[in-house]
């Protein structure tokens, strides 16, 4: 379900023309999987095997609805063949062309967001509501209000014609990165990475630039996808416990990755010179600690630099408090520290809390460190990092 079924809710919303007939027909497939599976073994082309099944049971769905009129051959022969695309999109890929229906203008930004990750992207809703920052609840309610909307008002579930991309592409850029940056660093459960994940983002991201190769905003978002991901075998100790940058041997950096995703940046900055692009910059600075040779060498007044041009595009407390580790490095705890304690509303972001504790330990203000530590391990984390807070939270007791 994991590895495929995006994959095959997105070919068969395509042949059928419908997302919930479609997703209903993927479950009873998955059902059948369970029992076929567990009997017979795991078929040799998984996706074929789903994909297959549940077009049976779509069919199977469809004539049973059809024996109340005469439309049963028309609705089977929709299910029958693979329907040529009527719009004539530019945009080829299945899970793509859904991610663009899903982000549909009626529906609020942070809505069309997470209704592609919930439906179509494999995030669970406490996934989907960590990556934008709110309750669990709040994200269940505008999931729910979003379904219903889109029943009342009959908003169809088609690809949109290509002149109406554009709009939609701001949208459908976050659902990318959302996914990416789960898999580049989970919110919670027993894994910290989540490759497969990472390498949907990179794929959607690389479809993106390939669908409009001049945009600066999706060369910079493929860019930071590949800067990040360029680091993945070195983030984690053979037992699975996580290695944190300034540790980690830089020797086993996917060093073709970083070579292109900073020729990503200088073409992203260079189709940028007056209106700075979110993506753009952060891959500036996920390349800037990539050059590094070591950690040491990390140019920390360049990073701060460019996150103060990234206050310019997007001022939200999650960049200051990035800005605000670089400044830490630059400056020293203090400032650091005095800028953390400034941002709002992150008292549910673990990452908050675990920063504090860091420039408060530095501080050698070990009775404030701990309470920070214990605010963060109160929240979601995955294993990895709660262990590491654990450890940190022990050596401050002893």
């Amino acid at each position: 379900m994991r590895d495929e079924g995006r994959a095959v809710l997105a070919t068969l919303t395509r042949t059928i023309g419908d997302l919930g007939r479609a997703e209903d027909a993927v479950q009873d497939a998955l059902v059948q999987a369970l029992d076929a599976w567990a009997r017979d073994g795991v078929p040799p082309n998984p996706r074929a095997w789903l994909l297959t099944a549940a077009r049976h049971r779509a069919i199977d769905r469809a004539r049973r609805e059809a024996r109340r009129s005469d439309k049963e051959a028309e609705a089977v022969g929709l299910l029958d063949r693979d329907p040529p695309d009527p719009t004539g999109s530019a945009v080829h890929d299945d899970l793509l062309r859904l991610v663009f229906t899903c982000c549909h203008p009626t529906l609020a930004p942070d809505t069309q967001v997470a209704l592609a990750l919930r439906t179509l992207c494999g995030l669970g809703t406490d996934e989907v509501a960590r990556s934008l920052l709110v309750s669990e609840a709040t994200m269940a309610k505008r999931l729910t209000r979003a379904r219903q909307k889109i029943a009342v008002a009959k908003i169809p579930y088609r690809v949109p014609p290509d002149h109406e991309l554009p709009d939609r592409l701001a949208a459908v850029a976050t659902v990318a990165y959302l996914v990416f940056n789960e898999g580049y660093a989970a919110t919670a459960g027993e894994d910290h990475l989540r490759p497969a994940l990472a390498e949907e983002g990179i794929r959607l991201a690389r479809l993106l630039v390939d669908l409009l190769p001049g945009e600066a905003g999706l060369q910079g978002l493929l860019a930071l996808m590949l800067l990040q991901h360029a680091r993945r075998d070195a983030r984690l100790d053979p037992g699975g416990g996580l290695v944190l940058i300034a540790d980690q041997d830089r020797g086993r950096w996917d060093r073709t990755a970083i070579a292109e995703g900073v020729v990503l940046v200088g073409e992203g900055l260079r189709r940028s010179p007056d209106r700075p692009d979110p993506y753009v910059v952060q891959a500036a600075i996920a390349a800037a600690h990539d050059l590094a040779p070591t950690y040491a060498d990390t140019d920390w007044a360049a990073i701060v630099s460019w996150y103060d041009v990234l206050l310019t595009a997007t001022d939200t407390a999650v960049v200051r408090l990035n800005r605000a580790a670089a400044v830490a490095e630059r400056d020293g705890a203090e400032p650091a520290l005095a800028l953390v304690d400034e941002l709002d509303g992150l008292g549910r972001y673990p990452l908050w809390h675990g920063a504090r504790a860091e420039l408060l330990t530095r501080l050698d203000r070990p009775t404030e460190a701990a309470h920070a530590l214990r605010a963060a391990l109160a929240l979601p984390l995955t294993a990895p990092v709660r262990r590491l807070l654990e450890a940190r939270l022990a050596a401050l007791a002893a």
